[in-house]
């Protein structure tokens, strides 16, 4: 049975309206080692991909010096390590970087499970998630293809877990892919830094 879309924004909304508020502390905290490692915003803003190829702009903790160029996957930095933060390096590796996306999924930008949503200038990987529909629904805090790959995914293979998942997609399917992502998350699985990454898999690896 289909998972009603309607259904699915109640439970994004109120999962995330209460993690919102028991992570609120959390947040304070790391929000001051941001401050207190380098100077910038707490928060990082870059423009994605959402449903039906609307864009939104996607928040997350600030993990990467203020003169990082802008919209640019980090593998295409040649020198990644320059540009990340030390409290970064800790954010990133734990994806608590990511937390902040609870605001994107409250205003209704993302839901908690769905495709990764894209970077404005990932072309190849819009135009492949077309032929599966999956730039028709709202993009998610995790999904599918996030816990069979992540970074090390190759673009037609990505787009084509999140086709599954639209075939797929149910309430327990979705609750079966959250609760991989946590085992995902505590083992870093998939997560992949900077240009000297093999080449063999383009634009795939770790965006700011």
């Amino acid at each position: 049975m289909k998972y009603n879309p309607t259904i699915k924004r109640i439970i994004d909304f109120i999962l995330s309206l209460v993690a919102l508020i028991l992570l609120s502390p959390f947040f304070l905290l790391i929000a001051l080692v941001i401050k207190l490692d380098s100077r910038g915003p707490v928060f990082f803003k870059q423009k994605r991909v959402g449903k039906n190829k609307e864009h939104f702009f996607i928040l997350k903790f600030r993990t990467m010096r203020t003169e990082t160029p802008k919209d640019m996957p980090t593998h295409l930095l040649q020198n990644p390590d320059a540009f990340i933060t030390k409290s970064g390096r800790l954010l990133r590796k734990t994806s608590l970087d990511e937390l902040p996306q609870i605001i994107n999924i409250l205003k209704g930008d993302m839901s908690i499970i769905g495709p990764r949503p894209a970077l404005w200038n990932q072309f190849d990987l819009i135009e492949e998630r077309d032929k599966y529909m999956a730039n028709d629904i709202l993009p998610g805090l995790t999904g599918w293809a996030q816990i069979n790959g992540r970074d090390e995914l190759p673009i037609p293979v990505k787009a084509a877990l999140d086709g599954e998942y639209i075939e797929k997609v149910s309430f327990l399917f979705d609750i079966k892919i959250f609760f991989k992502t946590v085992f995902s998350v505590l083992k870093s699985e998939g997560v992949k830094e900077g240009a000297n990454m093999s080449s063999t898999r383009p634009n795939q690896r770790r965006v700011n």
